[in-house]
């Protein structure tokens, strides 16, 4: 077997949920899964391009219409990519392996984020890179100083972006975006920004993609599995400087050779007619994150706001347990799932993270659970 891939443990999310599984009636607000239907017209062109026989290879980077309705949709975004300099990934989760396949050498060093989204370090690993974490302000938003002491002191080549961030809901506001690009301008770095979640913004939007003077040094990734609520059909993207893509491009080829051509289509559909639905499915969730957090307060949890995403992530440091001992004490006392903030990295510990993927009545009868067991602590 592979060392480096025996090293590497399965997603503490996904471990998690595991355990949840085998807890008869427990309430899970475990999974980034949107509880929205996919909307009709994704699944109208699905049918139409079955009906058509569009069931032949494509492309490797795509079906050449989507990439030029994704190339329309994030100019809308500020952001800048040709349908040439885009290529259709199997989810966004191809797309980061994709990108640490193709840029890195063994032992190079790749800033990440903790707390993050574990499939960053675990990919690092796997391809035989080195991990150097940068933490992130109390209220999650970008360090850039401790970016660029890190970067300075350990040598790195890459760094990792995202926002809005999973686990935390944070964003990239203005002044982190504009000191992050005058730091990009002036170093030899590679950034991968994973943007996944760039359509469930409740602020504005900013990203250091949306600086045309340095593409060359950025990797954007991005998808429509929250977008759309469309998670099983795996459709994702990589959008990059030609230079970088050629590169990324030998990886997707040999592995994939192209993402499923009918959900392709489909997608054409879903950002050509279906953009209201995103739409109304952001204004929910927003209601939704209202009503969390300002219950969570309520009941005594120190909570940062969220500014995007579809997640909350406070804090259980009064409560003086582990992330995971709280997790499963909950779980089993009180049959009500949260993920553990140590399954995303070191700087998560003291934190757990809950999803607000579902309705009104099932969080408000998750966080009642939530607030007897505390009252017990």
């Amino acid at each position: 077997m592979n060392n480096r891939v025996m090293a590497v443990e399965i997603s503490g999310i996904r471990k998690f949920y595991n355990k949840v599984r085998k807890v008869e009636g427990a309430i899970s607000l475990t999974l980034g899964q949107p509880d929205f239907n996919t909307p009709i017209a994704i699944k109208n062109g699905i049918k139409k391009a079955i009906d058509e026989n569009k069931t032949v290879y494509t492309e490797n980077a795509g079906v050449k219409e989507l990439r030029s309705e994704i190339s329309n949709y994030l100019r809308t975004l500020g952001v800048n990519y040709s349908e040439e300099e885009i290529c259709i990934t199997i989810g966004g989760s191809e797309a980061i392996l994709d990108c640490f396949m193709a840029l890195l050498n063994e032992g190079d060093k790749v800033l990440i984020p903790t707390p993050a989204y574990p499939a960053y370090e675990s990919v690092v690993n796997i391809v035989g890179g080195k991990i150097i974490n940068y933490k992130l302000n109390e209220d999650f938003t970008v360090n850039v100083d401790n970016i660029k002491e890190k970067f300075k002191k350990e040598g790195c080549k890459y760094l990792v972006l995202s926002f809005p961030t999973n686990p935390t809901g944070a964003v990239l506001d203005k002044k982190g975006r504009d000191e992050l690009i005058d730091f990009i301008k002036s170093e030899d770095i590679v950034v991968i920004t994973d943007e996944i979640y760039a359509s469930i913004i409740y602020d504005d939007y900013y990203s250091v993609a949306q600086e045309s003077s340095i593409k060359e040094k950025v990797i954007y990734i991005s998808g429509f599995s929250k977008m759309f609520s469309a998670t099983g059909l795996r459709i994702g993207y990589i959008a990059c400087h030609d230079t970088i893509m050629k590169e990324i491009m030998k990886v997707h080829q040999y592995g994939v050779s192209c993402a499923t051509s009918i959900v392709q289509y489909g997608m054409i559909e879903g950002l050509k007619y279906s953009m209201n639905d995103v739409i109304y499915m952001r204004d929910e969730f927003l209601n939704r994150k209202n009503y969390v957090v300002g219950r969570l307060r309520q009941i005594g949890f120190h909570v940062s706001e969220p500014r995007g995403a579809f997640y909350v992530f406070p804090s259980i440091k009064k409560f003086n347990l582990t992330s995971e001992e709280f997790c499963e004490r909950l779980l089993n006392e009180k049959k009500v799932a949260c993920v553990p903030g140590s399954a995303f990295g070191d700087g998560g510990e003291g934190f757990i993270r809950i999803s607000y993927c579902y309705s009104i009545e099932e969080l408000e009868l998750a966080l009642n659970k939530i607030e007897e067991f505390i009252k017990n602590l």
